[in-house]
């Protein structure tokens, strides 16, 4: 069955054959580099022997000439001693140089130097002519010689000199083609890897702070398209995971305000019975206008205990996140009144919020915002104290401002850049989960706004929410 090959290379592959076709590449060169090393070494000994084997010839001229001066038995034994050992040098060198480019020089050499012996026997002491025709020849011979093996120095130099050209730039095409194959092997590390390594980072930081949208989602049909894909889909469950902290976070406040809630309920209802109770005896004696003013009071307080469940129904129904044009002051509201009942004595709410002030916000997660910033200033608190809600809107910066302050205790310096962090929490074991700010600064970041604090010890906080001016309507 004929193998199979991935029309699409995941990033592994891809490192994979790139770094194998930079590992060929540098073998290729590298192999070239020591055969041209290795010639280069062979061709340097070479050059040791072509100047042993010029230095013998010369040495033997030289003997030569003090010969045919002097006559000297001495200088011609020195002339057979020095040219034998140039005979020998070449029997010895030939055969390892036969595919050097000097090789047909040596052969050339080694005939001269055997036409050079024998001429010079020829001059010896009883074989020598009177015509001096041996001599003339002996000299040219030698000559001959003498530029036949300079001239074959010459020759290997320059090609060990043209040898190392050849390498240096074989060096430096090895290095411009690593250059180039790095060049193109690392923008696709980059591409393929770092940079959505690097989005991903970014991506925990914001998630870290609430916000939970999703990366865009690279086609390359690789690992990277299912990390991606993978940390969307973890995005998406931690956004479910959040909704359901809020929920818990919600029932966790109905629980606290149950006590207070019923105290709520309490009073319209004895309004109503009481009421009730005063129409059925009076009934018979009553005129139409009491009857009027007890039934108004009636639906008076009817209507307040309605607005109360009214209030704890939104709080605590689940509802899909939907911003909507909604009045500030009607979610500030609402939240000042589910919490009013757990109010000590002695702490007051101020609400500085314009009627007519419209927001695009979901007014359900915004009331959570305001019910936790109020519950954490009331627990700062020791009675007296208060606590102002602002809102307006900064036409120099183009945002929408909501500030809430109190009079509490205020946070320590060191520990006011973690309040927005989940978990984190300054209160005792059992009185707060850490969880509060946390919801809070994910709703508002939800809302594409932002939230900040300033506080001091002993002389309080102030909560400062900003939405972009888009925001109002």
């Amino acid at each position: 069955m004929p193998m199979r090959f991935p029309t699409v290379l995941n990033i592994r592959q891809k490192v994979m054959v790139g770094f194998t076709i930079l590992v060929i590449i540098i073998c290729s060169f590298g192999t070239v580099s020591f055969q041209s090393l290795r010639e280069v070494e062979r061709k340097q000994r070479f050059v040791e022997v072509a100047d042993d084997l010029r230095d013998s010839i010369l040495e033997a001229r030289r003997y030569e000439k003090n010969f045919l001066l002097y006559g000297s038995a001495e200088d011609l034994n020195e002339n057979r001693r020095f040219t034998q050992l140039a005979v020998d040098l070449l029997e010895k060198t030939i055969p390892e140089i036969k595919d050097f480019h000097g090789a047909p020089q040596l052969t050339k050499i080694k005939s001269e130097l055997g036409d050079y012996q024998r001429l010079m026997e020829k001059t010896a002491p009883g074989r020598g002519s009177s015509s001096g025709l041996p001599v003339e020849q002996l000299r040219e011979h030698g000559k001959a010689l003498v530029d036949l093996s300079q001239s074959l120095v010459s020759f290997e130099r320059e090609r060990i000199l043209q040898i190392v050209e050849s390498l240096k730039t074989q060096l430096l095409s090895s290095l411009g083609v690593m250059i180039i194959a790095g060049s193109l092997l690392l923008p696709v590390l980059f591409q393929k890897i770092v940079r959505p390594l690097r989005e991903i980072e970014k991506t925990t930081h914001r998630i870290a702070k609430g916000d939970f949208r999703p990366i865009a989602v690279p086609d390359t049909r690789d690992e990277t398209q299912r990390v991606v894909e993978g940390f969307n889909k973890m995005i998406s469950e931690l956004e479910e995971r959040q909704d359901q902290l809020l929920q818990a976070k919600k029932l966790s406040s109905l629980g606290t305000f149950t006590s207070g809630i019923a105290h709520e309920l309490n009073n319209p209802l004895n309004n109503i019975s009481t009421s009730c109770q005063i129409l059925i005896e009076e009934f018979d004696k009553s005129d139409a206008e009491f009857s009027h003013r007890m039934l108004s009071n009636i639906e008076h307080e009817v209507h307040r205990a309605r607005d109360i469940v009214r209030a704890l129904l939104e709080f605590s129904r689940a509802k899909e996140f939907c911003i909507v044009p909604t009045p500030l002051f009607q979610v500030v509201d609402r939240a000042v009144k589910l919490i009013s009942s757990q109010m000590p004595p002695g702490i007051d709410i101020s609400l500085d919020v314009p009627h007519d002030l419209l927001l695009n916000i979901d007014g359900q997660r915004m009331q959570q915002v305001f019910l936790n910033l109020i519950e954490n200033a009331v627990q700062s608190i020791e009675p007296p104290g208060q606590i102002m809600i602002k809102a307006g809107v900064d036409l120099a910066q183009k945002q929408a401002f909501i500030t809430v302050e109190d009079t509490g205790m205020g946070i320590p310096e060191e520990v006011l850049g973690r309040v927005f962090d989940p978990f984190f929490t300054t209160k005792e074991v059992g009185l707060g989960t850490g969880l509060g700010l946390s919801i809070v600064f994910g709703i508002v970041q939800k809302h594409q706004g932002s939230i900040s604090v300033d506080s001091k010890e002993k002389e309080g906080t102030r909560f400062t929410i900003r939405f972009p001016m888009e925001t109002v309507c």
